[in-house]
């Protein structure tokens, strides 16, 4: 049986933003996970990893305690709108049949509940938020969409991007920065995810055609240097002035950045290996400068003979 005080930190998105009157009208019902789909084009990555690991050891010791949200399919079964994870964990668990409260949304409706409910997880990876935004702010578009503007295009599309922007904590800009990051070859945005390329760095590449991407990540490789903010716009511009070849990149890619040829730096975790633990950082700063000034008098004796 599960634990009485076990709902209270799996409390979903769906009980807290429904109305009381849509809780009371909802029912709860216990579908064959093998009717449930995933949403079309769900850009949010359900990965089989340590996390999930935990969450099929939970639904397994408690079952699911917070039901999807699914609408119904034309061609049969149920698209799921939240709760991805937990259904892939419970699909791992062995369960056959999931709580899941039914609703009918149209298309547009779903997608923005879809996205709301899926940014609430602390860890999303700047590809799925990218990807997110841009089918959230669609929908909001095709929602708002009047024919009593002057300009309903531009209008529109800056009341949307704050729109999406609400209740993010961040700029109707930001927003279209991270959907520029769709724009980028699945090569380079997997570089975006795994940190290996910055995010502002990222936004500037965008704007290369698919063609310049891949010479920009063939040099990438070949220099083994991550762009910084000021090379990616070079390249942007070069892109621009129609100059963008594999050897410009490289050339620009080559250059040694400034912040690396002025420093010097040595993990902690080697530099631990040669002093006590009591010593602070200070301490081992003093002693490498001592044995260096040690080190560079002894050179100078030696070339004097």
């Amino acid at each position: 049986m599960p634990k009485s005080g076990a709902n209270i930190s799996l409390t979903s998105y769906d009980d807290i933003f429904s109305t009381e009157e849509t809780r009371q009208t909802e029912q709860i019902q216990q579908i064959p996970i093998a009717e449930l789909h995933p949403f079309k084009n769900h850009p949010f990555k359900v990965l089989d990893d340590e996390a999930m690991q935990r969450t099929v050891e939970s639904v397994a010791q408690f079952g699911v305690l917070a039901p999807l949200i699914a609408r119904p399919r034309e061609e049969g079964g149920y698209e799921i709108i939240s709760g991805h994870r937990r259904q892939h964990a419970a699909e791992l668990a062995g369960l056959k049949t999931m709580p899941v409260i039914v609703r009918n949304m149209s298309d547009d409706e779903a997608v923005i509940h879809m996205v709301d409910s899926n940014l609430q997880r602390e860890h999303i990876l700047p590809s799925e938020r990218a990807f997110a935004y841009k089918m959230k702010l669609e929908a909001i578009k095709n929602q708002g969409a009047r024919s009593d503007l002057t300009s309903p295009q531009v209008a529109a599309k800056f009341r949307s991007d704050d729109e999406v922007a609400k209740g993010q904590g961040i700029s109707g800009d930001t927003v279209r920065r991270y959907i520029r990051l769709t724009n980028l070859i699945p090569e380079l945005l997997d570089l975006v995810d795994q940190k290996k390329i910055s995010f502002n760095p990222a936004v500037e590449l965008s704007y290369l055609t698919a063609t310049e991407q891949r010479d920009f990540l063939e040099a990438m490789q070949d220099t083994q240097n991550a762009p910084s903010l000021s090379q990616a716009q070079r390249i942007k511009k070069l892109s621009q002035e129609g100059k963008c070849t594999y050897d410009a990149i490289f050339d620009i890619m080559g250059e040694e950045k400034k912040a690396e040829m002025d420093r010097v730096t040595i993990k902690n975790d080697v530099l631990r290996k040669y002093f006590p633990k009591s010593y602070t950082p200070k301490q081992m700063q003093d002693t490498i400068i001592k044995l260096l000034e040690q080190w560079q008098k002894k050179r100078q004796r030696s070339q004097e003979r």
